[in-house]
Formats: C-alpha cells, sequence, structure tokens
C-alpha cells in the first residue's frame, strides 16, 4: 500500500509539472501523449489497489513487476519529454532505493540493470529539451535539478520513515505474539503439574477428612469445645482444598461446556462470595453489588477461580478490610477489589500478570496474578492494578457481558478459547 500511496504522489507531481512547463515555461511537450501515458499509470494504480487491499500484502514477484511498470512510465514520459536533457531523469535513483528496501537481492540488481539500460537508450535516441536561458546549463535546468532532487529527498524521506515505521510496529507485535505463546506454555505446563498433583492429593486429603470426622466422635475430643472448633475448622479448609482440587480435574478432565453453569449474573456474585467468605478468615469485608439487571449468563470454574484469586491476594494483603464493589455499564461487568494493604511495587504495576511477580518470596508463588490476567485477556478483558494515594491497592478487572451471557455461539466460542489456552 506504501507504493500505491508513492505513485498517487508521482500522478499529482506529473500533473503539476506538466501544467508549469507548458503554462509558465513555454516549452513545447506533446501533451496528448504524456495524458495517455498518466492515463495507463492512473489505471495501473487502480487495478493495484483494488488487488492488494483485499489481500494486505504483496510478493515479491509482484512488487517487482509493478516497480518494472513505473520505470517504463518514467521512461516513456522522458522520452516524450526531452530524454537526458531531462533533468527528472535523476527519478531512476529513486527507483532503485525502492528496489532495495522492498525487493529481494536479485529483483533489486535486475532493477538497476533495467534502468541502466534505459538511462542509455535515452541517450542513444536523444530528444533535447528547448530550455529558456543561455549557455551548456540553462538556469531552468538547474532549477529542474534542484526540484528533482527536493522531491527525490521529500519521497524518500516519506517512503523510508514509514517503511521503518511498519517494521518497528510489525516487531513490537511479533515480540508481543512471542510473548503471548510462551505465557500460553507456561500455563500449559502449570496445567498439566496442577492436574497431576490434584490426582495425587485425593487420597490424602480423603484420608484427613475421614480421621478428622473420627476424631469429633471420640469422648476426649467432643467434650472440648475448643478442640471442637478447631476439628471444624480443619474440615472447612480439608473441604476447600477438595473443591479446588475437583475443579481442577474437572476442568483438566471435561470439555468447558460440561462444567459451565447456567445461571444469573447476581446469583453467581452472590454464591462466590459467600462460598469465598464461608471459607476465609476477615474481619471486615464490604460487598457492594450495583447490578440491576439480573440478566441469564453462563460461568464456570476458570473465571470463579480468577476472581478467588483476586480477593485471596488482597486478603493476604489486607487481612483486616476488603471491598468488592461490582457494576454493570456500556456492555461491561466491572469488579473492583479494594484493598488497605501496602499495595504493590512500582515493578510489580510496570510487570502485571508475569508469572512469578510476587511479594512473598516463596519459591513459585507469584502465579496468581499470572492466571487472572491471561483468562481476563482471553475472554476480551482487561485487569488495571494501581496503588491508592493513602495506602491499599484497587484492582479492577473489567469483562465483556458477551463473553459471559447466554447465548450459545456466544458460550461456544468464549470457552473454546479457554479451554484451547
Amino acid at each position: 500500500m506504501q507504493l500505491i500511496q508513492l505513485r498517487w504522489i508521482a500522478v499529482f507531481g506529473q500533473v503539476t509539472t506538466i501544467a508549469v512547463v507548458i503554462l509558465f515555461l513555454n516549452v513545447d511537450l506533446p501533451l496528448l501523449s504524456m495524458l495517455k501515458v498518466l492515463g495507463c499509470l492512473i489505471a495501473f494504480n487502480i487495478i493495484s489497489h483494488l488487488r492488494w487491499s483485499k489481500r494486505g500484502t504483496a510478493s515479491n514477484r509482484e512488487l517487482f513487476l509493478a516497480i518494472l511498470v513505473d520505470v517504463a512510465i518514467l521512461t516513456i514520459q522522458l522520452f516524450l519529454s526531452g530524454g537526458v536533457t531531462n533533468p527528472f531523469v535523476f527519478l531512476y535513483l529513486l527507483q532503485i532505493t525502492l528496489s532495495s528496501v522492498l525487493l529481494e537481492m536479485w529483483s533489486t540488481w535486475i532493477i538497476v540493470i533495467v534502468t541502466s539500460a534505459c538511462l542509455a537508450g535515452l541517450s542513444l535516441f536523444p530528444k533535447h529539451l528547448v530550455l529558456l536561458g543561455d549557455g551548456a546549463l540553462s538556469r531552468t535546468y538547474v532549477e529542474g535539478l534542484l526540484i528533482c532532487f527536493m522531491l527525490n529527498a521529500a519521497l524518500l524521506v516519506f517512503f523510508v520513515t514509514r517503511i521503518s515505521q511498519n517494521m518497528r510496529s510489525r516487531d513490537a507485535q511479533l515480540a508481543d505474539l512471542r510473548q503471548r505463546t510462551a505465557e500460553q506454555d507456561h500455563i500449559i505446563r502449570m496445567g498439566l503439574l496442577a492436574s497431576g498433583a490434584a490426582h495425587e492429593l485425593g487420597t490424602p486429603l480423603a484420608t484427613l477428612s475421614v480421621i478428622l470426622g473420627d476424631w469429633r466422635r471420640i469422648p476426649d475430643f467432643s467434650d472440648n469445645e475448643e478442640l471442637l472448633q478447631e476439628i471444624g475448622e480443619m474440615q472447612t479448609q480439608i473441604q476447600r482444598c477438595k473443591g479446588i482440587v475437583s475443579g481442577i480435574l474437572l476442568s483438566a478432565g471435561e470439555t468447558l461446556g460440561e462444567s459451565s453453569v447456567k445461571t444469573t449474573i447476581n446469583t453467581f456474585l452472590n454464591e462466590l462470595v459467600k462460598n469465598w467468605c464461608k471459607t476465609r478468615v476477615i474481619i471486615s469485608f464490604i460487598y457492594e453489588n450495583k447490578i440491576k439487571q439480573d440478566i441469564p449468563v453462563v460461568f464456570d470454574s476458570a473465571l470463579k477461580q480468577m476472581i478467588y484469586n483476586v480477593l485471596d491476594n488482597a486478603l493476604e494483603a489486607s487481612p483486616k478490610w476488603l471491598r468488592l464493589k461490582v457494576t454493570c455499564d456500556s456492555g461491561e461487568i466491572v469488579l473492583v477489589i479494594t484493598d488497605s494493604g501496602s499495595g504493590f511495587r512500582p515493578d510489580m504495576l510496570l510487570h502485571l500478570g508475569k508469572p512469578y511477580q510476587s511479594t512473598k518470596g516463596n519459591p513459585g508463588s507469584g502465579l496468581g496474578l499470572f492466571f487472572v490476567v491471561n483468562i481476563a485477556r482471553k475472554l476480551g478483558g482487561t485487569v488495571i492494578a494501581v496503588n491508592q494515594e493513602e495506602r491499599g491497592a484497587i484492582v479492577t478487572l473489567t469483562l465483556p457481558l458477551s463473553a459471559i451471557i447466554f447465548d450459545e455461539e456466544a458460550i461456544h466460542e468464549s470457552r473454546s478459547s479457554i479451554i484451547n489456552h
């Protein structure tokens, strides 16, 4: 497309130059023939635009043929307007420069040979351009040389700058794709490890559950209220572990459609908060649900675990106070988690969502927000974390309703995206 834009500039430049030379310099040019050649160039550029706008990319062969056409048009126009005595003969250098940027090496050398042959041909069939002024090098010719130089310089700067910008943009996109691919590979490896660990943990958790149940019936324990409370707390935590293990096995062994739950948005959020509070020890938790329209949605264990991870991280940073505010506006559901902890380190905010970015200092920690950011991204959402001015942090989780709303086609696409990645 850059070559097409440059060719339109060339068309405008030729029309302007022909008009100035004929009207103001009174130079006799074969106007009809030159306009016919210019019409062919316009037609070729329109065809090129229609062809490349659909495909977006062009092969080396197509670019090579396009530059050959440009060289041919330039040669004909120069032949009709003075040959080598035309100061715009140096536009051949522009074609060579473009070919060196766009084409493969063998194609570039062919362009060099072709342009050299065209220039030699123009010198063999001279058609001198009668310019105003006396001497071997007239003032008009010098002015033409200066205009040609400035035109070459301007077009080269424009074209090469745009090419450089496109290359930098492409490199940035490739780097981002490589980073995302590495993150997806990491998630797959962690998923395999989690599935294996879940299978191994099933038996010891079941054994601990049975033992604690037996302890409750032992007279020495049943008569001690303090021990009974501690046993009850242990059973609650074991049930929580078993639920996590079951969720991992369910996600690994079933399709996402089978493990999803059809419900309403308020029902899901209220039950999620209720279950989360039952299995966590927290002094003050504020839950604000500002969603007025209770629409039907489909949630799965991955999305539930994502919200749990954000809440757990906030609870660990701020065990005394925590707030969750949920709103729905402009086709998006927004969850804002606020805590009164020490906040995020600047380097963590800079690399939010990268694996092993944690303040805990434990090996293998720092994966919670990594999974949160990746799941949100697969659903088309965002995760933004900022520190408050005085104390604490705010994590804003935004998800499009189209990714969770109860619609058969949308469900299939969004779920397939999560399970495949």
